[in-house]
């Protein structure tokens, strides 16, 4: 039988509430900056949450023109400057590069809400006359902003879009992880996009009472592992790997972040929205991850928890660590940097795959913030990285991701060493 190739990271890029780029994003991370603020976007006065982690500044008119615009919902914009950064990062432009041998594959747990959004309004305000926008449902559909990625570009590999909830873009990650290790592309652009900071997706997580409702402090309302937490705040953005065969890689002398050794995937099989309460879906998927990346649970330097700042979830994830951890979960570093980006719900697992590829590199555990009043059902005596980053070497990080429907994914990075 074939060995497997070996995947390495050799591209990234990011648009996130904190960073619109991979240096300011990875700077704001360690520096432990908040990116929640009250909402610009729309009127709040008759929400219940009126604050969130917003995209700031954000232009895409150097990568778009303005009738290209039109034609693209924010998350497919969010999916172009991300990759684009990626791209270039990369180096995947050159022309000795096999566009056929290049894939493309992108998520987003919800996709283009803000045009349906919109076009559905549009429709109400028209008396129920149907005129919609024939970019209704090419602006809509999750898989366009893979498409857009590849026609942008010439890509013609494999190009599709994965869907399951928050960890969607963890789960682009492991099929991008396994495509690459059966040589089936040289490259893969993988990603995930989401641009949910609107009436429909801030009013539908309140009515799920999943958000925050601390309005007196919307800096510090992501507050993961504190006595005090009551929901995630939303985020929006986008972040991208590129990832490659470390063949294809060193063959062009590209440049490497991190090596990707390891996924797993697992179902709660429990409940809709809540997390099983003994962890056991998150408890299977880090062994499932742990396993496939062939080495040891006390390998693990740095765990990139889900954490988004729930009463349930919080502690569940805990629980698991412990249990499959035992005394080596005293001996890593957790963080929830979901604490200072919010929640991008489908674009959350790229995001923090992207910490931990920066963590592994530059050997930097970035922190959890607003950690106020310790909750006395989670272990004190973990290490949390409180407040402020930690600086030690990070050889392995494991990244975990959870989605509503009980979907489990957790990816871990390797510290690339050339010998």
């Amino acid at each position: 039988m074939k060995q497997l190739n070996r995947v390495v990271v050799t591209g990234i890029g990011a648009i996130t509430p904190i960073g619109n780029n991979v240096e300011d994003y990875w700077n704001a991370l360690i520096h432990g900056v908040s990116g929640a603020d009250f909402i610009t976007k729309f009127d709040t006065t008759h929400f219940k949450t009126k604050f969130a982690c917003e995209v700031k500044n954000f232009d895409i008119s150097p990568l778009l023109d303005k009738k290209e615009i039109k034609r693209f919902d924010l998350f497919s914009q969010y999916a172009i400057a991300a990759s684009e950064e990626a791209i270039i990062d990369a180096g995947l432009l050159s022309s000795d590069i096999d566009k056929k041998r290049v894939g493309v594959i992108w998520s987003s747990g919800i996709g283009g809400v803000e045009t349906f959004q919109e076009e559905v309004i549009k429709y109400t305000l028209n008396a129920r006359v149907p005129k919609f926008s024939p970019f209704f449902v090419p602006r809509m559909i999750v898989d366009i902003a893979s498409g857009h990625i590849s026609i942008r570009h010439g890509f013609r590999g494999m190009n599709f879009s994965v869907v399951s909830a928050c960890a969607s873009s963890t789960n682009a990650i492991i099929d991008a992880l396994n495509y690459l290790r059966l040589g089936r592309a040289d490259a893969i652009v993988c990603g995930g996009s989401e641009a949910s900071v609107n009436e429909v997706s801030i009013g539908g997580f309140n009515a799920l009472r999943a958000l925050s409702e601390k309005n007196d402090s919307p800096k510090t309302a992501s507050r993961p592992y504190d006595k005090d937490r009551d929901g995630f705040v939303m985020g929006e953005g986008a972040g991208c790997l590129i990832l490659e065969t470390l063949e294809h890689a060193q063959k062009r002398g590209a440049k490497i972040y991190a090596e990707l050794i390891g996924g797993g995937l697992s179902a709660d099989a429990y409940h809709l929205t809540a997390p099983h309460p003994e962890g056991e879906g998150a408890q299977d998927v880090m062994l499932d991850a742990i396993n496939d990346a062939q080495i040891e649970v006390s390998d693990i330097d740095y765990v990139n928890t889900h954490g988004t700042s729930t009463p349930l979830g919080d502690g569940t994830e805990i629980k698991a660590i412990q249990k499959i951890f035992g005394e080596h979960a005293y001996k890593v570093n957790i963080s929830a940097t979901k604490s200072m980006t919010g929640h991008l719900l489908g674009a959350a697992g790229i995001i923090e795959a992207i910490a931990c590829v920066m963590a592994v590199n530059q050997d930097i555990v970035p922190p959890t913030i607003n950690h106020e009043q310790r909750d006395e059902n989670i272990d004190p005596l973990l290490n949390f990285t409180i407040q402020h980053s930690q600086k030690r070497i990070i050889n392995y990080a494991l990244s975990n991701t959870f989605g509503f429907g009980g979907h489990n994914a957790s990816v871990i990075f390797k510290k690339y060493k050339t010998q």
